[in-house]
């Protein structure tokens, strides 16, 4: 089982789906999820190197729609990634020292904690980002 999510890193809020496979395809149709969540504004998803952010599918989306901008993070930079630190607080609260014995049981779990809880992220002040942001509200 896999899991796309999005961190909206203004308020917190967790974007999230489960997925049986990771590729274009289920990319692309994550983005239109994204689109149809925050209407009318723009968006920039900060994005690491996975193989399934590529692809024809994902570049036809991109293409598409001019209100979705994707800025790549470093190779081998989770840290710098707010979404591993979402993934990380998730698993803790799920599965760390928990018994849940059936898979799905566990997924469904996993995605009910992400969509039920805020996550802060310090990402925004640490690269002066909330103060650009707010001259541009």
């Amino acid at each position: 089982m896999h899991f796309y999510g999005t961190l909206n890193l203004h308020t917190g809020q967790e974007l999230a789906r489960q997925a049986k496979e990771m590729n274009s395809q289920t990319t692309a149709q994550y983005l239109e999820l994204i689109l149809e969540t925050f209407p009318g504004v723009p968006i920039l998803l900060l994005w690491d190197r996975a193989p399934w952010h590529y692809g024809q599918p994902v570049r036809d989306v991109l293409a598409a729609n001019s209100r979705l901008e994707v800025m790549y993070l470093p190779v081998a930079a989770p840290d710098l990634n707010p979404q591993e630190h979402v993934w990380k607080a998730t698993r803790e609260a799920t599965s760390h020292n928990h018994m849940t014995r059936r898979l799905p049981e566990l997924a469904d779990k996993f995605e009910s904690y992400l969509h039920s809880n805020t996550f802060k992220s310090s990402f925004l002040d640490c690269y002066g980002l909330n103060s650009l942001y707010s001259i541009f509200k």
